[in-house]
């Protein structure tokens, strides 16, 4: 098992990957902690998690990780329940808004900002005092493919990702003396329920069907699918284990190959 015994916090838990991090968390024998502004996605996860049937050790706290205060609550609950916090998984996201550089008035990129950007580096900074008592901790960002590769609309999100893409790696630097390692995961298309929603919609608007939309985005995937979501979890579940124990400041591309780093 990868995170056995880990305590490990999930943020932005909801359908799709967030969901997927905490059950794989789960089987690899970690003690889940999951956030998410909406209590609803909480209480479906803390379930989907109880019927795997391991007896996992859950902690579920509503939080507004734009909120340092909320993020400070989380991260006591953490304590109060579990003494100590191994991992955390910023997976919460705000997706912006679809526009253009040229014409946005960049109110949602703000928005972006503060949730990708300023969210992510405030529970980073609520979970490291602690994980330097432990004598180390890992802490996986979930980035996107959009800062590697531009695609049309996604400007605003892809840039408020770009600049937690550097933090990340300057947090590294200046946490790895602690024993605490940051790293990367750089996710593309991922096949859950907002890429099925995606595909259905353009399957009505182009006259064709859901598996022909996703065929044409296959295309451009050397694996020639659009990854599962559970699979593109194992790869943050991976650089949080100690099988990365000498991995720290990496960007780790999860995207069946629609993009080579060189």
């Amino acid at each position: 098992m990868l995170l056995k015994d880990k305590v490990s916090i999930i943020s932005g838990i909801g359908p799709g990957m967030g969901s997927e991090l905490a059950l794989l968390a789960a089987k690899e024998g970690a003690r889940v902690i999951i956030s998410a502004r909406t209590a609803a996605n909480l209480e479906a996860s803390e379930q989907a998690i109880a019927a795997l049937g391991l007896g996992t050790e859950v902690l579920a706290v509503v939080t507004d990780i734009t909120d340092p205060e909320q993020c400070a609550n989380l991260v006591e609950q953490s304590l109060d329940r579990f003494g100590r916090i191994d991992c955390l998984f910023n997976n919460a996201f705000h997706p912006g808004s679809f526009d253009s550089v040229e014409y946005s008035n960049f109110a949602g990129w703000r928005d972006a900002l503060d949730v990708n950007l300023f969210g992510s580096l405030s529970m980073a900074q609520k979970v490291i005092p602690c994980m330097k008592k432990n004598g180390g901790g890992s802490i996986v960002m979930i980035n996107t493919l959009a800062t590697r590769k531009p695609m049309p609309t996604q400007a605003g999100y892809a840039a408020s990702k770009a600049a937690l893409s550097s933090a990340a790696t300057h947090l590294a630097q200046e946490v790895g003396q602690y024993g605490i390692r940051v790293n990367s995961t750089y996710i593309g298309w991922m096949w859950g329920p907002g890429v099925e929603m995606y595909c259905s919609m353009m399957a009505q608007s182009n006259g064709r069907t859901v598996e022909e939309e996703r065929a044409e985005i296959a295309k451009n995937i050397a694996l020639g699918d659009i990854p599962e979501d559970a699979d593109c979890a194992k790869a943050a579940i991976l650089l949080a284990s100690d099988y990365a124990c000498a991995v720290t400041g990496a960007s780790l591309d999860v995207n069946g190959g629609e993009y080579f780093a060189h």
